[in-house]
């Protein structure tokens, strides 16, 4: 397929200090959120002067995606759409129709299957189109590509290097957003990471013993469950037995928020004190192979069969009681 550009659909993030409170205003929208929580989430970002990285990053890959149509010849180019801050999806669809686009592929910056990671995108992308009305794109979405080599590559890539830092037997820890129980039973989230994390591995030469994939991230009501080991948790284990550790963020595309906080900032202070060496490893972001699969990705777009078949019914519904 050649589209006429490519939507690049993502979380958005805050730019800056006012930003932050209308940011996660409308992240935890219709959520049981305890104040406590966003109070917390709010002094993360001040860390960063109200700025997630997550905007710019998405920029940079899709300047690297048009950058591979130019050496085509091809003139493609790159939108991005937020679910939760400025460009907002309505809006960025609008452009679009004022830009004369009608055909675009979608480009989801979430690899895996869940309903926060990929149906409740498509709901978004659906409802954006209908509000948008007749003008808007017909839209044509990149289903989730974790078993892709250009995202598993250099996952392994990463790895490698970061090994070479470390004694050889120290623990691997393969990371991810948790996400509910009730949430994880209508995906294959969990077999999606093992899978991811077992090749990952096995790529770098990292013998399986080594490996553990933990969980980072968690929000929402103490009382319901979501999917663990959490990676402190796990630090702490470890603590008596390793004094140090690499971290593998497999759940992620780029370094974003949680993972410039909830790794480089909250796991690695906390692994300090405990006296453990954190090395976290490289995500994929605009590395030419992740590019060049996204890329790979849209030409084999088949608009026919992509036409209004995003799920299979039942999959990566929204959790019994929402986070």
């Amino acid at each position: 397929m050649v589209p006429d550009a490519i939507l690049l659909q993502s979380f958005g993030g805050p730019e800056g200090l006012d930003d932050v409170d209308p940011f996660l205003a409308n992240v935890v929208r219709g959520r049981r959120v305890p104040p406590q929580r966003l109070a917390k989430v709010k002094e993360q970002y001040e860390l960063f002067s109200g700025r997630s990285p997550l905007n710019g990053l998405n920029r940079q890959l899709g300047s690297a995606i048009e950058a591979i149509y130019a050496e085509r010849n091809e003139r493609i180019p790159v939108y991005v759409g937020n679910r939760n801050w400025r460009p907002y999806l309505g809006d960025t669809l609008r452009r679009m129709a004022a830009d004369g686009i009608e055909r675009a592929a979608v480009l989801t910056t979430s690899a895996y299957s869940s309903y926060s990671g990929c149906r409740q995108y498509i709901e978004e992308m659906q409802a954006a189109a209908i509000e948008v009305g007749s003008r808007s794109p017909r839209l044509f979405r990149v289903g989730p590509y974790f078993d892709q080599e250009g995202f598993i590559q250099p996952l392994a890539d990463g790895l490698r290097e970061a090994c070479g830092q470390v004694p050889p037997a120290t623990p691997v820890l393969m990371s991810a957003h948790s996400i509910p129980e009730s949430m994880a039973a209508s995906c294959e989230y969990e077999s999606q990471l093992n899978h991811v994390a077992g090749q990952v591995a096995s790529r770098a030469g990292v013998d399986a013993s080594r490996v553990q994939v933990v969980y980072q991230s968690r929000s929402g009501s103490p009382a319901q469950p979501w999917l663990g080991p959490d990676i402190i948790d796990v630090l702490d284990r470890l603590a008596n037995t390793s004094d140090s550790v690499v971290v593998v963020p497999i759940g992620f595309v780029s370094d974003h928020m949680e993972v410039i906080y909830d790794l480089d900032v909250a796991a690695a202070v906390h692994a300090e004190a405990l006296g453990t060496r954190l090395v976290r490893s490289a995500t994929p972001g605009a590395t030419p192979r992740f590019v060049e699969m996204l890329v790979g990705l849209v030409d084999a777009l088949d608009p026919e069969a992509a036409v209004g078949k995003w799920c299979l019914d039942g999959c990566c519904v929204a959790p019994a009681t929402r986070p």
